[in-house]
């Protein structure tokens, strides 16, 4: 305990989030392909040389450009990003969420997730984000804890109009979700490639801080595939491989735009590094790369469909070179293997070091994450390892994670799936919520229960598709032995009436 505490206090830098929010799924709309994306801009955005204040001729070599102004692309994009405000159960409030015991201490015990609205006494919380119309029916991308937890979506564009929204669909692995309002002919970005960008160009972030509509930020990408591991609270299989700026985020920024000086959208700001919960420098935001394939696949089949290499991999550094004798001195090492492991079938070894992906350089674990993360079950990939020296290339063919058939689904398989835990109801508890039997919800994780419902901690299973639930194991047992569609049925501590939660296994 002592130990944590020291590591608590001599950690300099927080991970936030930039907002708060819920997770519901549907269907159906196709986009575009992704255009592709130039370093620099069109006609459209003038540049002008560098001038030396002394007046003298500027040193012979290639003169640096600078943007004249960002008016172009501020102006596409800020017609295209919406405001959304979202309305919370009073159980869930922004301070509720599932915030590090190592992230605490920098925020005395307030939240450092996005702008809350005061309420009076009875009111529901209310809080607010951003979000980019990708698609002129009405479709807005924006991230997955934007929406997490809300009771009702409300978006407001930037012609001052307000729409009710709903939710298509979300992802927690990468933080991207996908909702929906009933209108035409709306301005919407289209998706840039976010592979072509490059370290040192400019960006715009675009979006609403602290209610500040239609606002917009500045500066350069200052990174590439950076891993902040923030998604772990809410995902299963998190993928980060993050675009990092400077330009100004703050809370009320999730969601929004980042785009390059074509007005392209390359990226969708998620999270700020910060000692404060305000913006201290840099800036994160998801690549269009990901987010694209992530609302494609929601469109199309109401979920992400995402095929995986099967590997356990560690970023090779001078200390592996030295430890295993490796011949390259880039890339990523295979430690392990998942069970039907799609990169050992196609002959992959421990030790291998994986260089390339498709004929792209792979030198980070995010890099790798990514560039798989654009594919899904079934797609094949061009591997390019290195072994003991020499060069491979292996033809792999992508699986997706595989699900326990139901002879096989093991008591923590089964939990671990729906993403709770469970505990027997005393005796006392029983007579105070008038009933005979059931088994109390006492944490919620990632997983089927959170991502497909809003079933919240303390809820009491009493019946699972009309069977009487005695006890944690019962249900357990139950649950074993169920596949497709599973009516979970209970009631809260204090709330007669019955609640009704539907799933899929």
């Amino acid at each position: 305990m002592t130990t944590t505490r020291n590591l608590r206090k001599i950690a300099a830098v927080a991970i936030v989030s930039a907002f708060l929010g819920g997770t519901s799924y549907a269907t159906y709309e196709h986009f575009g392909k992704p255009d592709t994306i130039s370093t620099w801009v069109n006609n459209a955005t003038p540049f002008i040389k560098q001038a030396r204040l002394d007046g003298k001729p500027a040193a012979e070599g290639p003169a640096p450009m600078i943007p004249a102004d960002f008016s172009f692309a501020s102006k596409k994009a800020t017609a295209a990003v919406v405001h959304i405000k979202s309305t919370l159960k009073p159980e869930r409030t922004v301070s509720q969420m599932e915030i590090p015991d190592e992230l605490r201490d920098f925020f005395g015990g307030r939240s450092p997730f996005g702008q809350q609205a005061p309420q009076g006494k009875g009111e529901k919380p209310q809080a607010s984000g951003s979000g980019v119309i990708i698609n002129p029916d009405g479709y807005i991308v924006t991230n997955n804890h934007v929406i997490q937890g809300a009771e009702t979506l409300e978006v407001t564009l930037a012609d001052k109009h307000t729409y009710k929204a709903k939710v298509i669909g979300s992802d927690p692995n990468t933080d991207i979700a996908l909702i929906k309002i009933e209108v035409k002919n709306l301005p919407a970005l289209s998706f840039g490639n976010s592979e072509n960008v490059q370290v040192g160009q400019w960006v715009l972030a675009v979006g609403n801080p602290y209610n500040l509509t239609s606002t917009v930020t500045a500066g350069i990408v200052s990174a590439k595939g950076r891993s902040i591991n923030i998604l772990g609270e809410n995902a299963k299989a998190p993928i980060e491989s993050f675009i990092q700026t400077d330009a100004a985020v703050n809370p009320g920024n999730s969601g929004g735009a980042l785009v390059d000086l074509n007005g392209n959208l390359i990226g969708i700001n998620t999270a700020i590094a910060s000692q404060t919960g305000s913006f201290a420098g840099y800036s994160f935001a998801v690549p269009s790369s990901i987010a694209h394939k992530v609302v494609e696949d929601i469109s199309k089949f109401g979920s992400v469909q995402r095929g995986y290499l099967g590997v356990g991999i560690s970023e090779v550094d001078a200390a592996k070179v030295k430890s295993f004798d490796l011949k390259v001195d880039e890339g990523v090492r295979v430690e392990s293997f998942a069970d039907e492991s799609a990169a050992k079938e196609a002959g992959i070894k421990i030790g291998d070091v994986i260089t390339k992906i498709d004929g792209h350089a792979i030198n980070s674990v995010p890099q790798l994450q990514e560039a798989i993360a654009q594919h899904k079950p079934s797609d094949k990939v061009t591997v390019n390892v290195n072994r003991d020296g020499a060069d491979k290339v292996m033809n792999v063919t992508l699986k997706g994670i595989s699900e326990p058939t139901v002879a096989d689904r093991s008591a923590s398989a089964i939990m671990e799936q729906l993403g709770i835990e469970l505990k027997d109801l005393s005796n006392q508890q029983k007579k105070e919520y008038g009933i005979g039997s059931g088994a109390q919800v006492t944490a919620i994780n990632a997983g089927k229960i959170r991502q497909g419902t809003d079933m919240e901690e303390g809820f009491v299973i009493t019946k699972i598709d009309k069977t009487p639930v005695a006890n944690a194991r019962d249900a357990v047992k139950i649950l074993q032995g169920k596949k497709g569609g599973v009516m979970i049925e209970g009631l809260y501590p204090g709330n007669d009436e019955t609640q009704y939660f539907a799933i899929g296994l």
